[in-house]
């Protein structure tokens, strides 16, 4: 049976109760005058104190049902607003009751509903001080009425006990089904808000992505088709400014060589394939970049391995290649240098790029390059550093007026993670 199916059954359980107390005060009642009419009583006064009786009972008959239907949380014997207004009408139920009873002593044992309704509307210790109240005027007028006997105390005392106990119990289990119905509405409530949250998390995690993807375009459209674009404007300039036909076709097919392998990069970073020098490894990669700045540029560029380098997680070699692509880029841009020499070392747990060139250097200072950001390279060495730094490396940058400027990348070897958008 499913949980709202209890709370169902328990709740039709709830409202039976409720009738069958209504019932039972009018068959008490009813059978109350007819006996006392069986015995002689006056009819006037009788009926005017069983109508007031029953009148009253109907008046509070709804405030009881929404007691034990509705039951407040437990108290230490203080009443909220509700259990006044419930305790106030009891009382008056009480005195309509001793008006009866003294009209006729065959109404005394209306006095069972009294001691439910005092269980369910006041707190324990005023229930029972009530019942005990109530108890001594039904001994004491059945004990008038019929003589005084062991029997006219332990019946009373008896009704009154079960009374009390069975309103009590009816009410802690009307208000343990009041607190499940609580907790599971919470339970329902927390469960909305958590998929509220997970759905603003997944959200959040989607626009993440979105910013983590542009990122990763804009540094491969950076690393590769904007330096790409860079080289040919530098050859069309040269071809341009000279007169010599042999030199002028040279310049051509450098260029169309360049805008061959950029074309084809392009097309790679739209597939989201890896790059075309990596496909035979790093240092193989890192020499043809190195070979084609030397043809077009006429700087002596020299590669140098130191140790093991090899083997290499693809976002390695990924994230040294570009820095020694954009690295290149800025030598070719503003060095002025003769000489770039590119060093792939491995030292102990990590694998350093070193990109050292003979130019007119720079004042960081001065340029706004800073350790942290530097600005020479703008924002190639910035991309760089950032890919990087989630790879867990770094970049430096030192330079000085006429003494060259050296890029220094390192990743750490056991990365093996690629961060999002590394490709």
């Amino acid at each position: 049976m499913s949980t709202a199916d209890r709370e169902s059954d328990q709740a039709g359980m709830v409202r039976r109760l409720v009738l069958v107390q209504h019932l039972l005060l009018v068959v008490l009642v009813v059978v109350g005058v007819a006996r006392a009419l069986a015995t002689g009583t006056a009819p006037l006064p009788l009926l005017i104190a069983s109508a007031a009786l029953l009148l009253w009972y109907a008046v509070g008959a709804r405030a009881a049902s929404v007691r034990l239907r509705e039951p407040g949380p437990r108290s230490s014997g203080r009443t909220d607003g509700g259990l006044r207004a419930g305790g106030w009408w009891l009382l008056g139920l009480v005195a309509c009751w001793l008006v009866a009873t003294a009209v006729s002593p065959d109404l005394v044992w209306v006095a069972f509903s009294v001691w439910l309704l005092a269980g369910h509307l006041l707190p324990l210790r005023g229930a029972v001080v009530l019942g005990l109240l109530v108890l001594v005027v039904v001994v004491a007028r059945g004990g008038h009425a019929e003589g005084w006997s062991t029997a006219a105390v332990v019946g009373p005392s008896v009704g009154a006990l079960f009374a009390l106990a069975l309103s009590r119990g009816l009410q802690a289990l009307v208000r343990d089904n009041a607190e499940r119905r609580r907790l599971i509405a919470s339970l329902v409530a927390a469960q909305e808000e958590a998929e509220e949250l997970h759905a603003e998390l997944a959200q959040a995690q989607r626009e993440a992505g979105v910013l983590a993807e542009r990122t990763r375009l804009s540094r491969d459209i950076h690393d590769t088709l904007a330096q790409g674009f860079s080289s040919i404007l530098l050859l069309a300039r040269a071809g341009t400014a000279t007169d010599d036909p042999v030199g002028q076709r040279r310049l051509l097919d450098q260029i169309g060589a360049s805008a061959a392998d950029h074309l084809d990069e392009a097309r790679r970073v739209v597939g989201a394939l890896a790059p075309a020098p990596l496909e035979s490894g790093l240092t193989d990669a890192v020499r043809r970049i190195a070979g084609r700045f030397e043809d077009e540029t006429g700087v002596e560029a020299q590669v140098r391995v130191d140790g093991d380098v090899g083997g290499l997680p693809p976002p390695l070699e990924v994230a040294l290649l570009r820095t020694a692509q954009t690295a290149l880029a800025n030598v070719r841009q503003h060095a002025s240098a003769h000489r770039v020499v590119l060093t792939l070392a491995e030292a102990g747990d990590s694998v350093r790029l070193d990109v050292v060139d003979d130019g007119r250097g720079f004042v960081p200072e001065e340029a706004g390059a800073r350790r942290e950001t530097p600005s020479r390279g703008g924002y190639g060495l910035r991309a760089a550093r950032e890919r990087l730094r989630e790879l867990g490396g770094d970049l430096e940058v030192e330079s000085g007026p006429g003494r060259g400027t050296a890029v220094s990348a390192h990743v750490p070897r056991g990365t093996g993670r690629a961060p999002r958008g590394s490709w």
